[in-house]
């Protein structure tokens, strides 16, 4: 089993910045996938980024392509999420998960709210 925990949510100003960390448990981190989702108030959990197990490829969503970044540091079992250019349109709570190969994110974290003001 897989333990996920995050950090790094906060209240920010439109065109600041936040950097979110996902810290995991256990000895096999390198072999997941990972993954930032994110929630908004009355709207389905929506993938914003992922990134492959050694950390060559990533994927971003249409919404914060050239604004945030995610990287993995596989020694320190953490992956981050680098947010700069906020817009109020980012608030969410924000989760990490971890897919094992199978295509599906089986664990998650318990999130952390981010709230970008006007």
């Amino acid at each position: 089993q897989v333990q996920l925990v995050e950090s790094g949510g906060g209240l920010v100003q439109a065109g600041g910045s936040l950097r979110l960390s996902c810290a995991a448990s256990g000895r096999t981190f390198s072999s997941y996938v990972m993954g930032w989702f994110r929630q908004a108030p009355g709207k389905e959990r929506k993938l914003v980024a992922s990134i492959s197990r050694t950390g060559g490829s990533t994927y971003y969503a249409d919404s914060v392509k050239g604004r945030f970044t995610i990287s993995r540091d596989n020694a320190k079992n953490t992956v981050y999420l680098q947010m700069n250019s906020l817009k109020p349109e980012d608030t969410a709570v924000y989760y990490c998960a971890s897919d094992e190969g199978t295509g599906k994110y089986r664990y998650w974290g318990q999130g952390t709210q981010v709230t970008v003001s006007s």
